[in-house]
Formats: structure tokens, C-alpha cells, sequence
């Protein structure tokens, strides 16, 4: 096989390789492969991946904060963050190793009567509420907290000019 041949030959492979790695990797298009994932898949997905009690509290933290905003908008950031939001971001959950972390964009501007901020209480912006494997999430206080957040970006809310960028 001459020499220009079979580097055409390994340049293919390399290429055909390149693409099956993309196309194996969640939520990513490829030319001839299926539409990426929605925001909305992404967190179903994840929460499936994880099979274990932190999935179930991520499910349930969903659940809770769809009841409580019916309007809410769900996104994926930050390579993996399910975000959600209603007149911008308010709250995003990461499951972690230990816990499941809740984070509220506003919480230190949020009434927090039952006390159930427990992370990051000395910020002046953020506030969190860190759950582990058994720990019971006062579900009423919750969410409550999720609609002052909901109205605080309501209220906080910069209209976009017509020539602003989304």
C-alpha cells in the first residue's frame, strides 16, 4: 500500500473515532445523530444515572419546586447543573458525594422563618440547604422559600430593552 494511501486510511479512522466518541457523549449533536438533549431530559437523565437515595431526593426536590412555581423553567448550566427559573435563576440542586446541595441565587434576601437555610449562611447573596441520607426537609417551609424566591426575582427584574441581547 503506498504511503499516501494509508495515511489517507488512518486519517479516517482517527476521524471516524473522533465522532463516535462525540456521539456517545450524553446531550451532544452530531452530524446525523439524534437532536441534543432538552434541559428538562438532562435532569430526568441525571437523576435516573444516580440510582441511589440521592436521585430520590433530587426527584423529590423537583416535584416540590414544580408544585410550588407551575411557571418554572428548567436549565442545565454549568456542565451539569439542573438550574431552575421564573424571570431569571433562583434556585439550582447538585447531588454530591454526601449530599444533595440546594442553592438559592437570593437566599440571603429570602425570609427564612423555619430556619431551613443550614449552608452558607454567612454570604450576602447565596444561601443553601445541604441534605443528607435520611435528613428530613421541612416541605411546607421549603416551599415557601421557593415562592419568596419566585417573587423576589419578580419584583427584582430588569426588563430587557428591545436592542439588549437575551
Amino acid at each position: 500500500m503506498p504511503v499516501k494511501t494509508a495515511k489517507k486510511a488512518a486519517a479516517k479512522k482517527t476521524a471516524a473515532r473522533r465522532v463516535a466518541t462525540k456521539a456517545a457523549r450524553p446531550g451532544k449533536a452530531v452530524t446525523g445523530s439524534p437532536a441534543p438533549l432538552s434541559a428538562s431530559e438532562r435532569i430526568t437523565q441525571m437523576i435516573a444515572s444516580l440510582g441511589d437515595w440521592r436521585g430520590e431526593r433530587l426527584a423529590g426536590i423537583r416535584k416540590l419546586i414544580h408544585e410550588a412555581d407551575p411557571e418554572v423553567v428548567e436549565d442545565w448550566k454549568w456542565m451539569g447543573t439542573p438550574v431552575w427559573s421564573h424571570n431569571g435563576m433562583y434556585v439550582l440542586a447538585n447531588p454530591l458525594k454526601a449530599k444533595v446541595k440546594i442553592t438559592f441565587f437570593h437566599g440571603a434576601r429570602l425570609p427564612d422563618p423555619k430556619k431551613i437555610f443550614n449552608a452558607g449562611l454567612d454570604g450576602g447573596k447565596w444561601r443553601a440547604i445541604d441534605l443528607r441520607e435520611g435528613d428530613k426537609l421541612d416541605t411546607t417551609a421549603f416551599k415557601a422559600l421557593l415562592r419568596a424566591a419566585v417573587d423576589y426575582n419578580t419584583t427584582h427584574s430588569v426588563p430587557k430593552s428591545k436592542g439588549s441581547r437575551a
